[in-house]
């Protein structure tokens, strides 16, 4: 992905996949589709990976605590089984 939207949400009783859930929603009717991927820092996956309904959800060091970066795949980025 090279490139997204950048959502901050650092309200701390909301869990990680409502907050993805609320950015995804909004993507989507931003920009007409659903999000394929999003990068979050590493602290706040604490994973792998994980899946976020049909969103691959990565960790990404450049991605700053409470933020989350969601977008459409660009054919770099391979999705997980």
């Amino acid at each position: 992905m090279s490139t997204g939207m950048l959502w901050y949400d650092s309200n701390p009783k909301s869990d990680l996949l409502s907050k993805i859930a609320q950015a995804a929603a909004y993507y989507q009717y931003k920009y007409g589709q659903y999000p394929e991927l999003c990068y979050v820092h590493p602290d706040t996956l604490g994973e792998d990976q994980i899946r976020a309904n049909d969103i691959l959800v990565l960790p990404d060091q450049q991605v700053q605590p409470g933020h989350l970066w969601l977008g459409v795949r660009d054919g770099l980025v391979p999705l997980a089984a």
